[in-house]
């Protein structure tokens, strides 16, 4: 007789595991610790065989004759009904393991995790706001231009045109990675071009004007902050790395023997060595006294275990009067990019080498890391003195005649 909803409700355990059949192959099966469970015995190629179908109540007495029914079809078509259960359980570990979202964290973990903070935070950010939402549960080799495309329009439409294309960027490394790793055919993001809304190019802020210059600098010298965070500001101008790069300077990155920084560059990756001169020396030995004793150079305010703020230098410049559209953290770059070319006259190889810029010699090879580091040396210390002579000169008011000696040739 066919087992009841009352009969399997009313089943109780016993000391071995025991069964109550129903028909066609079902049965339930009670353990010795209570738990009912759906199974279908069959044969198979001259074998017996079970498949389990679930446990109750989760499946009901209907669902489980339904899925015994479905199990006795593939048995017809001479399809085992366990090897198909373990081969759709298989494929479907197989999609969620090949969806979008999950490959762009293994990418992530793969390729951004000796990157700066700052930059895996905003490509995480780009990821998790900008497409999981959309497309994080879709099979990657699924995705087309056009799907991709509805994610990034939504950022575009939030005004944020450049982080749409920045997003698609990170896309397309992603699709990449999987291209590589076997689980992605092509990238769609190439055909993407001139979809989005084209970027306008914003410099940041920079005084550039010598007069100016030498006004800036007494301000920083007047100013009423941190000791740290004036130290920070001089050492912008007297070093002029990336901003990031000065906030994680260690003071084990200090090559006392040569009096020089060697640090890896935030942005190429690649090793940027910043000659000190004597000013910025000083400067050095009396933040040492301060901070000396925990790895960085320029602590955060609310521990040494981390670096400064990103907005520690920018809102110490709003605070001496310089908005964001006159003087930016990244502007004493531009500063230093000028008027070492255009006022102390040096061959612009070696300003853009000190810069970390990329740069190639005639044969288009690269530059290493110490191609004309004596003449940067000289050049750093020149730098220096002329800064001193601007802040003299805006403190004075009068024009200081010095022989700076710049290297065109």
């Amino acid at each position: 007789m066919p087992l009841t909803d009352r009969q399997i409700k009313a089943a109780k355990p016993k000391d071995k595991d025991h069964k109550l059949p129903d028909e066609r192959g079902l049965y339930l099966l009670i353990t010795k610790a209570g738990t009912k469970s759906f199974r279908f015995k069959y044969r198979f190629q001259g074998k017996e065989k079970k498949l389990v179908i679930g446990k109750y109540p989760d499946v009901s007495l209907s669902e489980a004759r339904e899925k015994r029914d479905s199990a006795r079809k593939l048995l017809n078509d001479g399809i085992d009904p366990s090897a198909h259960k373990q081969a759709v359980k298989a494929t479907g570990i197989q999609c969620a393991e090949n969806t979008f979202q999950a490959i762009a964290l293994e990418w992530f973990g793969t390729h951004m995790k000796d990157k700066a903070e700052t930059h895996r935070v905003r490509t995480m950010r780009m990821l998790s706001a900008g497409l999981f939402p959309d497309i994080g549960r879709t099979a990657i080799s699924e995705i087309t231009a056009p799907v991709l495309l509805l994610s990034l329009r939504k950022i575009e439409r939030r005004g944020a045109v450049e982080t749409a294309h920045r997003t698609k960027q990170v896309a397309g490394q992603v699709f990449r990675y999987a291209i590589a790793t076997g689980r992605a055919e092509r990238d769609p993001t190439p055909d993407l071009r001139g979809a989005l809304q084209p970027t306008t190019t914003k410099h940041f802020a920079a005084i550039t004007e010598p007069r100016e210059v030498g006004r800036l600098l007494v301000a920083i010298d007047s100013f009423e902050g941190t000791m740290i965070v004036k130290a920070a500001l001089q050492l912008s101008a007297l070093f002029f790395c990336r901003p990031g790069e000065l906030r994680h300077m260690r003071w084990s990155d200090i090559n006392h023997d040569e009096q020089r920084i060697e640090i890896t560059a935030e942005k190429t990756r690649t090793q940027h060595i910043i000659p000190i001169s004597k000013q910025a020396k000083s400067i050095l030995e009396q933040l040492e006294p301060l901070t000396g004793r925990g790895p960085y150079i320029f602590p955060s305010a609310r521990g040494g275990s981390r670096c400064m703020s990103e907005n520690a230098v920018r809102v110490a410049l709003r605070t001496m009067g310089y908005d964001n559209e006159t003087m930016t953290a990244h502007g004493f770059r531009a500063m230093a990019r000028t008027l070492l070319d255009e006022v102390l006259g040096f061959r612009v190889e070696w300003i853009e080498q000190q810069l970390a810029h990329a740069v190639k010699d005639a044969n288009g090879r690269a530059y290493n890391r110490t191609k004309h580091l004596k003449q940067r040396t000289e050049m750093m210390q020149q730098w220096a003195d002329y800064l001193d002579t601007l802040k003299a000169e805006a403190l004075t008011g009068n024009v200081i005649t010095a022989n700076f000696r710049g290297h065109r040739s």
